[in-house]
């Protein structure tokens, strides 16, 4: 494992980790799966992305993951938790490969247990579209014919999202400035390059 760290601000069961880029061994799913299992829990969840053979068809002979561990790790955790915020979890496990994924082999795999299926299904997808969104984990996809850095639909989304929200607020820091009630009746102070 590259990384691996329990959410010190949440549940110490949860499981969050970044697979080694050098190793070429898959994701231990049974053992992320055994993680989450427990007497309390009615239900497990999973989502297991996978590396697919053809994209807009190309033949998809590998993806390779790069990341900003230490960032990725702490933005894993936060989810973690703001996952347990919205659903009565049990338990959660993510782990994401980094390094050359072949095709047919997991990448990123989320497990989650409650005690109704509905909040472990839920956290789930909720897991996978924050990874997406918001850990800094880039993948490019190598073709027979080239390669390409792939960008993150969700990632656009939410950066969307808070560029109209902040567009309407008058700001230009994106979701890293947030103005509470009583701040928005102070003049607003917008930041340009290093001024």
């Amino acid at each position: 494992m590259a990384a691996s760290e329990s959410d010190k601000n949440s549940y110490s069961t949860d499981l969050v980790e970044l697979l080694d880029p050098t190793s070429t061994a898959p994701i231990d799913i049974a053992r992320l799966v055994n993680h989450v299992r427990d007497p309390a829990a009615g239900a497990i969840a999973t989502f297991e992305g996978t590396t697919r053979d053809t994209f807009d068809g190309r033949r998809v002979v590998e993806l390779r993951y790069e990341a900003y561990e230490p960032m990725a790790i702490k933005r894993l955790a936060a989810t973690c938790a703001a996952a347990r915020e919205k659903w009565q979890l049990t338990r959660l496990a993510v782990s994401h490969r980094l390094g050359v994924v072949p095709v047919g082999e997991a990448s990123v795999f989320v497990a989650a247990s409650a005690v109704h299926r509905a909040d472990a299904m839920e956290a789930c997808r909720y897991v996978i579209d924050e990874i997406k969104a918001g850990v800094p984990i880039w993948k490019k996809e190598v073709y027979e014919d080239g390669e390409v850095w792939k960008e993150n639909k969700e990632f656009f989304d939410s950066v969307g999202a808070a560029h109209d929200s902040n567009r309407k607020m008058g700001c230009c820091c994106g979701n890293k400035v947030r103005v509470e009630a009583e701040e928005e009746k102070a003049p607003h102070t917008h930041h340009t390059n290093g001024v």
